[in-house]
């Protein structure tokens, strides 16, 4: 028997990846998506396998799924800033009770659950790099805050179901990640940048340019995450490429990239509670995972392009 493992927010970018991922290990993928954010085409290809499964689904209502479930990874949460400032109150429902009702059906399973948190538990920090030990620096009631305190709750409850009810948990918190299947529209900075540069626009470059991200290529990071759902270690890890680039610096690598002369940069006032800095402390995952990135950004940048050429309209 092929061991079974649901995943939540499964049509969307990182969720669909991860199915390839499952699947390409051996086991039988549930994939669970209500499509509020995600699309059917990310796992299109996976619909004729008979190890894949796909429920159309919100996990803020009861989630039912027959048989036995071996392992949850819940992927499930509107991600990027246009989605959770436009469904506030889905974004919190998905962090609140979605992880409630997934950690219902972990316990009654006896599966082991790993629950996805983001580097925007930081908020702005005042540390650099953040190390998981750093509590954060959020502004609860800004706009950011639905989805920072969402998943500072999932973290919460997940940890309370862990010490409380004995369920196996694992937390990843993720940073910037990209790679194909993100959103043209998706309001993140690298989408953004491609599709502003193949269409010949001005890529939005916000304040003067300098604030960091640090960019991890969308296989390392399923990696990584595979690593810990399959590792004995329950408190939060964090996940992403340590190499850490100004938005200047970076729109300078995508409008090489494209070569688009008709390309240039745009200057608009820095967004409210957006984060000066980006860079993860990465010393857990190499110690107690093994675990560190593999691709250079110019190899993902690279991919990353082959896909955006393929799904930006350019009339």
């Amino acid at each position: 028997m092929k061991k079974r493992v649901l995943i939540t927010g499964a049509a969307g970018f990182i969720g669909s990846h991860l199915c390839d991922r499952f699947l390409a290990e051996g086991f039988h993928v549930i994939g669970m998506d209500n499509l509020l954010t995600g699309s059917l085409d990310n796992i299109a290809h996976l619909f004729p396998r008979e190890d894949f499964d796909f429920y159309h689904h919100d996990v803020t209502k009861f989630v039912h799924v027959p048989g036995n479930i071996d392992y949850i990874l819940h992927f499930a949460s509107p991600a990027s800033p246009i989605d959770y400032l436009e469904m506030p109150i889905q974004t919190l429902k998905v962090g609140a009770l979605g992880t409630h009702n997934l950690l219902g059906m972990a316990r009654a399973k006896g599966a082991r659950m790993l629950v996805a948190s983001t580097s925007e538990v930081y908020g702005d920090p005042l540390v650099h790099p953040q190390v998981e030990e750093y509590w954060g620096n959020v502004n609860p009631v800004g706009p950011r805050g639905v989805y920072d305190e969402a998943k500072r709750f999932l973290e919460a409850i997940t940890m309370a179901y862990h010490t409380f009810h004995g369920v196996e948990t694992r937390i990843v918190r993720i940073f910037n990640t990209y790679g194909p299947r993100m959103r043209v529209e998706d309001g993140r900075v690298l989408p953004a940048f491609f599709s502003q540069a193949i269409r010949g626009e001005g890529l939005t470059v916000f304040g003067d340019g300098t604030q960091t991200r640090s960019f991890c290529y969308v296989d390392d990071l399923v990696d990584g995450i595979y690593k810990l759902l399959m590792s004995d270690y329950s408190q939060p890890v964090n996940i992403g490429n340590p190499q850490e680039i100004t938005m200047l610096e970076f729109a300078s690598e995508i409008l090489a990239l494209v070569g688009n002369p008709k390309a240039h940069l745009v200057f608009r006032d820095l967004p409210v509670d957006d984060p000066k800095q980006r860079k993860p402390d990465i010393t857990k995952a190499r110690k107690i995972l093994g675990w560190e990135p593999k691709y250079t950004r110019k190899e993902g940048l690279k991919k990353t392009y082959d896909y955006f050429k393929k799904v930006v309209k350019t009339d």
